[in-house]
């Protein structure tokens, strides 16, 4: 796509009716913009992409051992909390029964420095020990990014559909043939499709946009060459 231009919700609605010759009598908006959100669902949740990544910063409340969960949050990816020297320290990971065993009385009265988090319901998050002091905290995690039928972005497009358009289109593409129940043939053409567009979205966010030339060297791909002939 070339740069500049913008990939809209007009846009897309408009590809999905002509690729499967569908008018909007039966595509209405809210037939497409379905299909959409639920490909948006789909890639979202197959890996992590920079587009999710997030940081929201707060402060713990003393005594409390529960924090809550952004709104919009999907996955934590790491914890880190300021310690009483100014010196940032990673909370580690634990399972909710590790910290009943670790720490037994999580009482307002018994409080530390805390060492781990776990995820404790849809609401919260909990730590070990319980806070003694009001902590800095930053978490950092995956976020429900807004998607393209949102009025305000649908006239700008969004960093999926304005950078990887062709994704979005195939993804898109099976769920209204499968809306239409076929044909067969279709739906597996754009499954392979949306399924390639996918692995390349994968390698560039995954693995190309995580590497660093000078660190890491220059991708390179091995090339067949033939040996000398002898004679």
């Amino acid at each position: 796509m070339p740069a500049g231009l913008t990939y809209t919700l007009a846009n897309l609605q408009t590809d999905i009716r002509n690729y499967t010759e569908v008018g909007s009598t039966v595509f209405s908006d809210a037939v497409v913009n379905k299909f959409i959100e639920n490909a948006e669902n789909k890639i979202y949740r197959s890996f992590d992409a920079d587009l999710e990544r997030f940081y929201a910063t707060s402060t713990m409340v003393i005594g409390n051992r529960y924090v809550t969960i952004p709104s919009d949050l999907r996955v934590i990816r790491y914890i880190q909390l300021t310690n009483d020297d100014g010196d940032q320290v990673y909370l580690e990971q634990r399972d909710p029964s590790f910290m009943a065993e670790y720490y037994s009385t999580p009482s307002s009265s018994s409080t530390s420095i805390p060492k781990y988090y776990a995820n404790w319901d849809e609401s919260y998050w909990v730590v070990a020990p319980t806070p003694d002091t009001a902590y800095a905290i930053t978490l950092a995690y995956n976020k429900e990014p807004t998607s393209l039928t949102d009025s305000s972005v649908s006239t700008t497009g969004t960093y999926l559909s304005n950078k990887y358009q062709d994704l979005l289109l195939y993804a898109s593409l099976v769920n209204a043939y499968g809306y239409l129940k076929g044909p067969m043939d279709m739906i597996q053409l754009y499954q392979g499709q949306y399924k390639e567009a996918l692995e390349t979205y994968a390698t560039e966010q995954m693995g190309r946009r995580r590497r660093n030339e000078y660190q890491d060297g220059v991708i390179r791909l091995p090339i067949k060459s033939e040996s000398p002939s002898t004679y």
